[in-house]
């Protein structure tokens, strides 16, 4: 019955799967910075619905964004009166989706640290290997708060080759229209004004085109056949069978 249990085991083909990651990524390390101070909680923006704050309509458009970016690494900031990593960088778009969502207005404080979100953005990227690496900034206000200035912060992202795309979220009065598009172009950007969902939804899309994703690597999942031992114990029992079948007779 034993030998019988085995060789029908073995017939199964019984496998253990190494799962393993292509090691050649094609993408890029990207950091969306996502402003959550207290005036993104303002309505309005999308007009297709009124009652949406910013905070809501941009989460929403990032999100589809990210799902876009097929091979990227990505990660999330969110920054207000301070600056916090709500993603680390993960292929696990999904995930990143998630996290998105458990984000909320006033989370890192009232006010705008945009230096110090720039800072967080690179000590993020800091994890990643990628050869091209950038940051999206998104802000509806002034710098006011936070312990490292945009100058300072700027010069530390261009020196490592981080490029930083900045968006202006609602009237161009509300926020720093010189400084945003100053840091774009010191550190090889470009700078965005979005006036609404609408307009972000263009935006995205031309950063889609300026900063394309290629396809998704392969996930390779390798197959280890243990048919080897089944069969194995099954020789060795029959070989002691015979063995004491032959001693029997004797």
């Amino acid at each position: 019955m034993l030998i019988f249990s085995l060789l029908v085991f073995a017939l199964a083909k019984p496998f253990v799967y190494d799962s393993s990651n292509s090691e050649h990524k094609k993408g890029r390390d990207l950091i969306l910075a996502i402003d959550a101070s207290g005036s993104m909680a303002q309505s309005g923006f999308d007009t297709k619905d009124r009652f949406k704050n910013k905070y809501e309509s941009t989460l929403k458009l990032s999100k589809a964004f990210t799902k876009k970016r097929l091979d990227d690494n990505m990660g999330v900031i969110v920054f207000g009166t301070f600056a916090y990593t709500a993603s680390p960088l993960t292929y696990d778009l999904e995930a990143l989706s998630y996290l998105l969502e458990m984000t909320t207005v006033g989370l890192a404080g009232e006010s705008t640290a945009i230096g110090d979100a720039i800072m967080q953005s690179i000590r993020t990227l800091s994890f990643g290997k990628a050869e091209n690496k950038a940051i999206i900034l998104l802000t509806d206000g002034y710098h006011n708060a936070g312990r490292t200035s945009p100058k300072q912060a700027v010069t530390k992202a261009k020196s490592l080759g981080i490029k930083i795309y900045t968006i202006g979220i609602g009237k161009k009065s509300d926020y720093d229209v010189a400084m945003l598009e100053t840091i774009a172009k010191e550190s090889g950007g470009k700078s965005y004004a979005a006036s609404s969902a609408e307009a972000l939804s263009k935006v995205y899309k031309e950063i889609d085109r300026l900063e394309p994703s290629p396809i998704r690597s392969e996930n390779y999942l390798n197959q280890k056949l243990l048919l080897f031992f089944p069969l194995a114990l099954v020789f060795l029992l029959l070989c002691l069978w015979i063995i004491h079948q032959k001693r029997s007779e004797s």
